[in-house]
Parts: C-alpha cells; structure tokens; sequence
C-alpha cells in the first residue's frame, strides 16, 4: 500500500458523500480526520495522479485570509457511464 493510501481512502468516501469538493476542502477535512494530516502538496498530487477522482472546474474565493484560485473535484464516472454518453 502506498503512503497515502488511507488518505485516499478517505478522499474517496468524503466526495462519495458530498458529490464534489474544492481542494482546501480535502484539505481540511483529512488534516481533522487524521492525527497525522497531510500537506497541500500530498492533497494536490493525490487528486492529480489517482483516476478515482477528476478536475471539474476552478473556484475563485477567499481561502486562509487571501484569494485564491483552486481547483473542484468529483469522483470519476466509471467507464460505462462515459461511453453512453
């Protein structure tokens, strides 16, 4: 198993239940989840490299007191779905 297999575990499950997420999001919600959280560059190469989840837009917004660009996530359709349409 990887490093960041149960944070993927775990990013699976929360846009399981809530659809979608922006990356801060995940972010904090892993790092309340665990004790031992994880960094904004775990998070980012986490939703970039596995294709469980895909980038379906970008939200402009304030985040941690500045404004950021960040990009939102979903769970990928599964194969079949994506052929039918």
């Amino acid at each position: 198993m990887s490093r960041t297999g149960r944070l993927r575990d775990e990013v699976f499950s929360l846009l399981e239940k809530n659809g979608s997420a922006n990356t801060v999001e995940i972010f904090d919600h892993l790092n309340e989840r665990f004790r031992w959280g994880a960094t904004m560059n775990q998070v980012g190469n986490i939703m970039a490299k596995d294709n469980r989840f895909s980038k379906i837009g970008h939200v402009r917004g304030p985040f941690r007191g500045s404004v950021y660009t960040v990009c939102v996530w979903a769970l990928s359709q599964p194969i079949e779905q994506q052929i039918i349409a």
